[in-house]
């Protein structure tokens, strides 16, 4: 295994071989010449490596969590069945409530581990890494986004039917769940590493949840302008829009497009803000 010597370690050993030539008149083989450092990681293989490293350590304490993601989207399902019929807020509860699975797990779980690493000093031992600050975020956030994908599917599926919605276009998913996924995910991570305290990053976490349930489940045209407002700055809106769309008998797909891009573009300002976060956070 490649040893990784820091930069500090490095340029005191080469005073000191250089003090020991002056004084003795020799030096050591290599001229007093400290060997250079490792090269850098590259981000690919180091994304791979931390992704791998997360999902292998969140696996069995995150399953349990998700099944109660996935169990509170379904109740509150069958909680609006009673309220709503069909047509449009059908599909509007259907929808919020699986991208609900996904801020459940990206933005509420993932805001309360940075902030839970960044209180105990975890940060410090991904600093000693040769990895990039990219390849952290994106590897927990992915890794994270990754335990919604059974959860989110279960709770489309099961509002389908008990919605009576079409499932043909449910492959929508593939899409929703990733680009919902990292917007979330990286307002997450953000506000765990941004929060100066483990308990403020805990109670960001919830309320960025309560707020994709409040704004994303309940239907749009039933909130009032200023709360409509709220509803358009949050990232996981436009996923839900898009899944909502997608059970129309002929979806807009030039619109379904247009709020899966939104997405897309929010998931990479939201990453690099959340990386930017950790660059802040490993230094002090």
């Amino acid at each position: 295994m490649t040893s990784i010597v820091p930069a500090e370690a490095a340029g005191a050993r080469t005073t000191g071989g250089s003090g020991s030539a002056a004084e003795g008149g020799t030096g050591d083989g290599a001229g007093g010449v400290a060997a250079p450092l490792a090269p850098r990681a590259r981000l690919l293989p180091s994304l791979s490596a931390v992704y791998r490293a997360q999902l292998s350590r969140a696996r069995v304490a995150r399953i349990p969590l998700l099944f109660v993601a996935t169990f509170q989207s379904i109740g509150i399902m069958i909680l609006m069945r009673g309220v709503v019929d069909g047509g449009s807020e059908a599909r509007a509860v259907v929808a919020g409530s699986s991208v609900l699975v996904v801020a459940f797990v990206a933005l509420n779980l993932l805001a309360q581990y940075f902030g839970q690493l960044r209180a105990g000093g975890g940060l410090d031992h991904y600093a000693t890494l040769p990895v990039p600050p990219a390849a952290v975020v994106l590897g927990a956030a992915g890794a994270y986004a990754s335990f919604t994908v059974p959860g989110t599917i279960v709770t489309a599926v099961t509002g389908s039917v008990l919605f009576q919605l079409p499932m043909t276009h449910l492959w929508v998913l593939a899409a929703v769940i990733p680009l919902a996924g990292a917007a979330l995910a990286g307002l997450g991570a953000a506000l765990g590493l941004l929060a100066p305290r483990q308990e403020l990053a805990t109670l960001l976490g919830q309320l960025g949840m309560s707020a994709a349930l409040l704004l994303g489940v309940l239907p749009a045209d039933r909130m009032p302008a200023p709360i409509g407002w709220a509803r358009d700055l949050l990232p996981s809106t436009y996923g839900v829009e898009a899944l909502s769309r997608s059970f129309d008998a002929h979806p807009d797909w030039a619109v379904v497009v247009l709020d899966l891009a939104v997405c897309a573009v929010v998931g990479v300002l939201s990453l690099a803000v959340a990386t930017w976060a950790y660059r802040r956070a490993a230094v002090r």
